[in-house]
């Protein structure tokens, strides 16, 4: 397994970090400790998880993730894990925070309390990648660098990260911790698949310039690359099918997903893996790992079987044939995510 260092930090990630967001809805406990440990097997050594999770928010639900993870990592070598986690930042779009009654911001009450429930769930006396899951752009970057910070200098973070961060937050951030002689973002966790390119509208040069990495997740884009909702399909159990039977936000959200502009883009990626002799999973994972701003490629599963397509690109470097047909299709059906 590749290994990439994370923005300027003293910490390196395997190319491929595993997700965790469905462990305790669509992947109890007993199904998410096989697929962790297939994973660490795999040589993947870093993992993502947030307080909120799992998915779809609930508040029966909320830390039940990190506290699935945690009996796990307790089993395990934990220098040898990098684990990440997330703090919620405020409810602003389709995602409501279940945490702290929904009211949820990026200030130091908010921040401190949240740093102590995941470090007690996770059972752990430090996180290695701590991030601000949604901007807080209502409270000054200053409060939040500088709280963050003190985590840093406490020794219960490592380094620090954001996610779903625009290149305006990005850059205030870091020019506050550069004021404050603070801790900085060394990353930033964003959409970003063969369906889903505006990252490299502007972030990816706002990464390249000030050394932060994109840890991208969905490189499925929800699922939606591996086929399973083409032709009008509603796989039971799958994420965007139970979110449009949920409707509201939820099902807001799944239509950015699944409409016809992403399964015309899905049908010709489809094409283009079939050529190629791989898998549709397997090609999108391997185009997401294929960028220098990439660190390392979040995927995730509610199955071990899912697991070979994936672990099958970790090594992979796609040919500037299969990437140049990938980018004619991006430029036939422009921003199919909208």
């Amino acid at each position: 397994m590749q290994h990439h260092r994370l923005g300027r930090s003293a910490i390196y990630v395997s190319k491929i970090c595993m997700g965790t967001m469905t462990f305790g809805s669509q992947a109890d406990e007993a199904m998410a400790h096989r697929v962790l440990d297939q994973s660490l097997e795999a040589g993947i050594n870093f993992f993502d998880t947030a307080e909120n999770y799992p998915v779809p928010p609930k508040e029966e639900w909320a830390g039940t993730c990190e506290e699935i993870v945690g009996r796990w990592m307790k089993t395990k070598d934990r220098d040898a894990i990098i684990m990440a986690t997330k703090v919620s930042g405020p409810s602003h779009t389709w995602f409501k925070s279940p945490k702290r009654a929904g009211m949820t911001t990026l200030d130091r009450h908010n921040i401190t309390k949240a740093v102590e429930d995941s470090l007690r769930r996770l059972q752990t006396d430090y996180i290695d990648l701590y991030q601000t899951h949604w901007p807080d752009h209502g409270t000054p970057y200053e409060e939040t660098m500088e709280t963050l910070d003190e985590l840093v200098r406490a020794g219960k973070v490592r380094i620090l990260g954001c996610s779903n961060e625009t290149s305006w937050g990005l850059m205030k951030s870091i020019q506050a911790s550069e004021r404050l002689g603070a801790a900085r973002y060394q990353t930033i966790q964003n959409n970003f698949s063969m369906n889903n390119r505006r990252f490299e509208d502007e972030l990816a040069q706002v990464c390249r310039q000030e050394g932060v990495s994109l840890i991208p997740y969905s490189p499925l884009a929800g699922g939606v690359l591996s086929g399973k909702y083409n032709n009008g399909a509603r796989p039971d159990g799958a994420r965007f099918s139970n979110y449009l039977n949920i409707g509201g936000r939820q099902a807001a959200m799944a239509k950015r997903f699944v409409n016809d502009k992403t399964l015309a883009s899905t049908e010709r990626f489809m094409a283009i893996a079939a050529e190629a002799g791989m898998a549709p999973v397997t090609l999108a994972t391997a185009w997401s790992k294929q960028h220098d701003f990439v660190a390392s490629t979040i995927v995730g599963v509610t199955h071990t079987d899912q697991l070979a397509e994936i672990f099958a690109a970790a090594d992979m470097l796609l040919s500037a044939e299969v990437m140049k047909a990938i980018n004619s299709v991006s430029k036939e059906i422009m921003y199919p995510m909208g």
